[in-house]
């Protein structure tokens, strides 16, 4: 009899990496809701998205083996309170919103990483004097405690942008600030972060330099990373990080102190049976590791460029785990050492899509670059502030996934892609 493994926001573009699973011919696959619910509402209870999840596996007519978390809130915090009503192995909620929640997490790093942990404070933007919280000197980061991306981040180097930017916080923090207060009914919360709830910010101190994000489980106390990625700063765009890349070409070193920093952290918190993977950034003139967040799930985002390597989705520790298996992931079985998951930005304004690269200019990519996959993300006619999950500085008008013998050769055939690709976006005034 087969495995029924259920997917939150399952895509269809998924279902043939997934066929890569070990044991993907005893396994039947499920999605979870639907990727409208779960990932891009504008505005959402998580309660009853929570519920909506209840009743889909409850008229299931089979057995519930797995349910697997890829994306962030409220996915990653749907999934563990499930996977305890269903008796499939999952971490706790309250040491998943220990790294969910940016303030308590930066709090219980403190406690056991004090050397990776950026200076910080917590900001209630509906203060009458919210800046009267700040203990950070100029420039700094201000963003939600709980947000899509960088989305409401913003960098303040003066109280003008700082009032303008507590501002629009104001208007949209409540946007996921209101479901994330739900959310937080389901774990033992200390009282600083009671008082402070969802609908609130964090500022940090600025740091600088390259990423790095080791992946990996906890299984049972045992901890394993099965792969870095690593994310370049741009040379070809104004855009800070414009792709992943996989295996990290960072020094070795910087690996075992993300390793390490990651496993003490983890370990602290109590988190246990469930994947992970932390970001990090290392300021190579400095030899300075900072780190920026853990996140409580395998990357959906990392699945392509695993299997390009490695022959393999990152989903396969997510399913191991679920079954109660220790999680093991093929190493170096893919169609070239080094891949890499590229985004096709825009930097400018506001504007209209009037064109999108044609079929024939994918097609001579294709052709010139063997296993590239081009995926545009905008359609004629498409207005970019409407799409959704955008960073404050940049569009992203699509995604790239290359494969290549080494790190060099991905970043020739990125900026050659950029420059074949041709897209006409009419700006508008915002």
């Amino acid at each position: 009899m087969k495995r029924n493994i259920f997917i939150v926001a399952l895509e269809d573009k998924q279902k043939a990496m997934l066929e890569t699973l070990r044991q993907s011919k005893e396994l039947e696959i499920h999605g979870l809701l639907t990727v409208d619910t779960a990932v891009e509402a504008k505005q959402f209870s998580f309660n009853e998205v929570l519920e909506a999840a209840r009743e889909q596996l409850a008229s299931f007519p089979g057995t519930v083996d797995a349910i697997i978390a890829q994306w962030d809130f409220p996915t990653s915090v749907l999934v563990p309170i499930l996977c305890k009503e269903y008796g499939i192995p999952s971490p706790s909620v309250t040491s998943v919103l220990k790294c969910e929640h940016k303030l308590w997490s930066r709090i219980e790093q403190q406690k056991v990483i004090p050397e990776v942990v950026p200076r910080f404070c917590g900001v209630d933007p509906f203060a009458e004097s919210p800046f009267d919280q700040v203990t950070l000197n100029y420039p700094f980061w201000i963003k939600p405690v709980k947000a899509f991306s960088s989305h409401l981040g913003f960098k303040i180097e003066n109280f003008e942008q700082f009032e303008a930017a507590i501002e629009e916080i104001r208007e949209n923090i409540n946007q996921l600030g209101d479901p994330f207060n739900e959310a937080l009914e389901y774990a033992d919360t200390p009282e600083e972060i009671k008082q402070l709830g969802g609908n609130a910010c964090i500022a940090e101190e600025i740091i600088s330099g390259v990423q790095g994000a080791p992946e990996g489980t906890m299984f049972q106390g045992e901890f394993n990373v099965h792969g870095i990625i690593s994310q370049p700063k741009s040379k070809l765009t104004e855009t800070l990080f414009d792709r992943l890349e996989y295996p990290s070409n960072l020094p070795e070193h910087v690996h075992h102190k993300m390793i390490e920093a990651s496993r003490k952290f983890l370990e602290h918190i109590g988190y246990n049976n469930g994947c992970f993977n932390a970001e990090f950034m290392w300021n190579e003139a400095e030899d300075k590791l900072w780190l920026v967040e853990f996140n409580t799930r395998i990357s959906q985002s990392h699945s392509e460029i695993f299997v390009m390597v490695d022959g393999m989705s990152n989903h396969e520790v997510a399913v191991d785990i679920a079954l109660g298996n220790r999680p093991s992931l093929l190493n170096r079985q893919g169609v070239a050492p080094v891949a890499a998951k590229c985004f096709i930005p825009y930097e400018h304004k506001d504007g209209i899509v009037r064109k999108i690269p044609s079929d024939v200019e994918i097609n001579e990519i294709k052709s010139l670059y063997p296993h590239t996959e081009v995926k545009i993300d905008v359609e004629t006619g498409q207005r970019l502030s409407d799409l959704m999950h955008q960073d404050n500085f940049c569009y992203r008008l699509g995604t790239l996934y290359l494969a290549a013998d080494n790190h060099d050769q991905i970043e020739e055939q990125f900026e050659y892609c950029l420059k074949a690709l041709k897209f006409d976006i009419e700006h508008v005034d915002e």
